[in-house]
């Protein structure tokens, strides 16, 4: 009986929440605490955030700052331990397998370690068609699938017909990413979580790689979450940035408001550990 009032406090608190009515992604009190008893850690803090659709926002951080952990949760590839993630308005539904599956048909990620993102033992051409399947596209003609997956491919500076019957460890590390990022292209999500996604890639790539992600955006109305320590990279593509410390947002706004006139100590840290090709570099500081 008691649990019963508290799941209706919580259904009736969880109601009079306000979610902005352009937010894909929310999230209300979020945290994540890892361990039990004493040993504990506290990787999110309570955050609150409202990511619309369209919008380009980058989380930036140092590392152990969080925002991976909050990628993971968002993602549902690691539980809540308290607080709220709304989707379209609505407190996110992943408790079955087949509610997951449909919640991951609209949200995608790119990992930075692609060696731990794939099934070694499975051929390059079933992780595209895995794709196209997801898309409901599975069953075209294998002719136009094959079109379908050479044009993803190419968007990467990738050549299809190089990687068929290839498996994914006889690609370098720079491969394996564009081949995440070919996905993409091919399952067309509404929300992109792209954790450092060019950081294998070569400097010449990545702006062009960059640049068909923010086109792919403008076609499909493509919600893209980056993140990243990359303050410079954040500017260059935010519409609104979060700057993440010891598990809390500290700051955040447009690209223009945190990066060239930040208020926090930490963010104005981070600013300044950014390398300026035209001042002496202190290496003793």
């Amino acid at each position: 009986m008691e649990l019963q009032q508290q799941n209706q406090t919580t259904q009736q608190s969880s109601s009079k929440i306000e979610i902005p009515e352009n937010s894909c992604l929310s999230g209300r009190g979020l945290t994540k605490i890892f361990g039990v008893g004493k040993q504990t850690t506290l990787a999110v803090d309570h955050v609150d955030f409202d990511f619309n659709r369209g919008e380009i926002i980058s989380i930036v951080g140092e590392s152990g700052s969080g925002k991976t952990t909050l990628s993971k949760m968002l993602l549902g590839l690691i539980s809540v331990t308290d607080g709220t993630v709304y989707y379209n308005g609505k407190p996110r539904d992943i408790s079955t397998a087949a509610k997951k599956k449909e919640y991951w048909k609209d949200i995608q990620p790119i990992f930075q370690d692609p060696f731990s993102s794939y099934n070694m033992f499975y051929k390059i051409d079933a992780v595209l068609d895995d794709c196209l399947r997801m898309r409901g596209a599975g069953r075209l003609p294998e002719d136009q699938k094959t079109a379908m997956k050479t044009e993803a491919c190419s968007f990467v500076n990738l050549k299809y017909a190089e990687l068929t019957n290839k498996y994914p460890f006889e690609l370098s590390g720079g491969q394996m990413q564009r081949l995440m990022i070919a996905r993409i292209f091919l399952l067309k999500p509404r929300i992109l979580m792209a954790d450092e996604p060019t950081s294998m890639i070569d400097a010449c790539s990545r702006a062009t790689i960059l640049d068909m992600l923010l086109k792919l955006r403008d076609e499909i109305n493509m919600t893209v979450i980056f993140i990243t320590h990359d303050i410079g990279l954040a500017y260059y593509i935010s519409d609104k940035v979060y700057i993440m410390e010891h598990g809390r947002f500290v700051e955040s706004g447009t690209a223009d408001e945190c990066i060239l006139h930040p208020q926090q100590d930490y963010t104005k840290r981070l600013i300044s550990d950014v390398p300026k090709i035209y001042e002496k570099w202190d290496l003793d500081a």
